[in-house]
């Protein structure tokens, strides 16, 4: 069997990263332009939803966050418009590197070349530390790096969603698949205490989307991993005697894919829900809603 011990890590401070604190977009920078009438829809069904009490479910893909989407998230969840934020595996290691040094997303073109990607020396160290701290503890996956970010005092903390969601007492859920995160590629991680954690995390977005009914769930920018999270715990909550049948799932990327039209817009609602599928550059279509909503409930 290979032994990851002989793994030889960097320093995270020699990485070059494509996004850096400049290109994160501030709340109040925000503009509409992208108004097609299936945002509008959406939109209108947030805010309802919000004004009802209603459960509010954001899964994210870590573009969200690559694309400098992070405060925007940040601002809703402060407004108590989102209840609930799941991530792939990628999302907490891309928000936490942006709390540990205001900088993530490296060169992988590079990188792949010499061995090097993934292997800053900080981000496995850390995230797979508060991983196998968060198991011990019997934490979620999310749970346990957002503490992490939070007791290190990272310095660019309050650009973390992570660490907001802890703070604002936000459910924030990591559904992680064995070898396809970074930090699984060093000799720090336990994949017992990612399995753990990431479980607790599965019956926490059960828990959430046990509240439903009349609600609104997002899929942004996850094609694979969250809308088959969201398909088996949909289907453990409706198998639980929940009632869960109008509520509305949209699914927002930059282009079309299988699962999240089929697992998320599509199977769910089909006793009485409404589907949208909204395709555009997150850029445009994630600050527009941002700022319909927030314009909205002024």
């Amino acid at each position: 069997m290979i032994d990851l011990n002989k793994i030889k890590t960097i320093p995270i401070a020699q990485r070059k990263n494509k996004l850096k604190l400049d290109l994160i977009i501030k709340p109040e920078d925000s503009v509409v332009s992208f108004n097609d009438e299936s945002v509008v829809l959406l939109k209108k069904k947030i805010v309802e939803a919000y004004k009802g009490e209603k459960q509010i479910i954001l899964m994210m893909g870590s573009h969200v966050i690559k694309t400098g989407m992070s405060l925007l998230i940040i601002d809703l969840m402060k407004k108590k418009i989102i209840n609930h934020i799941a991530m792939n595996g990628s999302g907490p290691i891309h928000d936490f590197e942006i709390a540990l040094i205001g900088e993530t997303s490296e060169y992988v073109e590079e990188t792949i070349e010499d061995g090097s990607f993934g292997m800053a020396e900080e981000t496995g160290k850390y995230i797979n530390e508060a991983i196998k701290e968060g198991a011990k503890s019997n934490f979620g996956l999310g749970e346990s790096i957002a503490k992490k970010i939070i007791n290190m005092n990272l310095k660019y903390k309050e650009f973390s969603i992570l660490a907001n969601a802890y703070k604002l007492n936000i459910p924030v859920t990591v559904h992680s698949a064995i070898g396809t995160e970074i930090i699984h590629q060093h000799p720090s991680c336990d994949g017992a205490a990612i399995g753990k954690t990431s479980y607790n995390d599965f019956k926490k977005i059960i828990e959430s989307i046990t509240k439903l009914e009349e609600g609104v769930i997002i899929n942004i920018g996850s094609a694979v991993i969250l809308p088959e999270v969201f398909l088996k715990a949909f289907t453990v909550a409706r198998n639980l005697g929940f009632n869960i049948k109008k509520f509305t799932a949209a699914n927002i990327d930059m282009t079309k894919h299988y699962r999240p039209t089929v697992n998320v817009v599509e199977r769910p609602t089909s006793l009485g829900g409404l589907g949208l599928t909204i395709l555009g550059r997150h850029e445009e279509t994630i600050p527009s809603l941002h700022r319909l909503i927030t314009d909205e409930l002024k």
